[in-house]
């Protein structure tokens, strides 16, 4: 019997700076499908253009550009046969929009099929947080938003995974032997 395929979307999340995409970057280079973070990509974008979209200007317009992409994303990657993993994505954007408009994280998901019940979270993490040109909100809004999405999943029914302190490839060998099922690149 056929697992259903969202059951292979995997979500990265966590806070800001605690070493998702460098994570992410791990996980490709082991042959897996990755899907980068909408919300870096949507930065990326505003900041080349005329920069309303952008997290630290229109906090809503941003939220719901990303929940945009997510689903797109999500579709692009469909009919995927192995693992996915997905740097934030669709449930870190409806977290945000909740935030920022109020719209329920289960009215954004509602309609859209579930990810993999396990959620694997970087910690809030002071020694390797930077800021960058995509990354404005200081350690402290970033601990916020950890707390907030984990209150997310915790509503939506995921069990949050929080990653351990270590190297990269110790968090993708963890993440790798947490899953339940293997189903890796062919």
């Amino acid at each position: 019997m056929r697992k259903d395929i969202a059951s292979q979307h995997v979500v990265l999340s966590g806070c800001s700076g605690g070493g998702k995409s460098t994570l992410l970057g791990e996980l490709a280079s082991r042959g897996f499908e990755t899907v980068e973070e909408p919300g870096r990509r949507i930065v990326e974008e505003e900041l080349r253009g005329n920069g309303k979209a952008l997290p630290w200007v229109d906090i809503e317009a941003f939220a719901r550009r990303a929940v945009g992409m997510a689903v797109e994303d999500r579709k692009r990657h469909r009919t995927a046969k192995g693992w996915v993993f997905f740097d934030r994505g669709l449930l870190d954007a409806a977290a945000a929009l909740e935030h920022a408009a109020g719209v329920a994280v289960s009215d954004t998901m509602s309609g859209h099929n579930r990810f993999h019940r396990q959620v694997f979270l970087t910690p809030p993490w002071p020694e390797i947080y930077h800021r960058d040109s995509e990354r404005q909100q200081d350690l402290k809004e970033g601990i916020a938003e950890y707390h907030r999405l984990i209150g997310a999943f915790d509503r939506l029914g995921y069990d949050p995974v929080i990653l351990p302190k270590v190297d990269v490839k110790a968090r993708a060998d963890f993440i790798l032997h947490t899953l339940p099922w293997q189903k890796g690149p062919d």
